[in-house]
């Protein structure tokens, strides 16, 4: 899978599992994104791909790298 494929998959999957804002924009947390069976499926990266999302403007949270456990509680914003 190439690299926009596989953002244009996590944007499903956080539009499927997050809710809206007080902004309107759809957001999940982390660990429930990290823990979802389908996403544990889909993606062999999560972190990596959630990095090229955030570069490429698709998504925002705060920090650099999210660790599970640790960023359970991070919330992953669709921009």
């Amino acid at each position: 899978m190439d690299v926009s494929h596989e953002i244009n998959l996590l944007v499903q999957e956080i539009e499927r599992l997050g809710s809206k804002n007080d902004e309107g924009q759809t957001c999940v947390k982390f660990g429930v994104l990290f823990n979802d069976d389908r996403c544990a499926n889909i993606f062999e990266a999560l972190v990596g791909t959630l990095r090229a999302a955030k570069r490429k403007k698709v998504i925002s949270f705060q920090g650099e790298l999210l660790l599970q456990g640790v960023h359970d509680h991070v919330d992953i914003i669709l921009l």
